[in-house]
């Protein structure tokens, strides 16, 4: 049975030459282990400062459809405000990528436009990173 502690549900790293901070989903989680795993998050962005993630969720293989509003509607905006701003590439797999932009809440990139943080789905990790270091 995978493990539940934050740490080992979302692997950090803070990439010092990038200014990005990886993350690595190590499997799908149980909805409740969330948000835990989110204050993780938050500790290491806040103690690196950093704005740049990529969000390796390719070992997920579905959203939680609360979550993903509780993600656009609080949490990026605070940590936007809170970093001055955020730019959150997903990597993800076909299949996720599919389900992700069939959920009728999915936002495109366009919709990120007027807002402090924008997110966006990637299958390649160069292009992500590419991406995210955009001026």
């Amino acid at each position: 049975m995978p493990s539940a502690t934050p740490a080992e549900l979302l692997q950090l790293a803070y990439r010092a030459d990038l200014d990005l901070l990886v993350g690595r989903w190590t499997h799908e989680p149980d909805t409740s282990l969330l948000p835990a795993a989110y204050q993780h998050l938050t500790r290491e962005a806040l103690a690196s400062n950093c704005r740049y993630w990529l969000q390796d969720i390719r070992r997920r293989v579905v959203n939680d459809p609360p979550t993903t509003r509780w993600l656009l509607a609080d949490y990026f905006p605070d940590m936007a405000r809170r970093l001055g701003g955020l730019r959150v590439a997903y990597l993800t797999s076909p299949a996720l990528l599919a389900h992700v932009m069939a959920d009728p809440g999915f936002k495109p990139l366009e919709y990120y436009a007027d807002k402090p943080y924008q997110v966006h789905f990637f299958g390649d990790e160069g292009a992500a990173v590419s991406w995210l270091k955009e001026v």
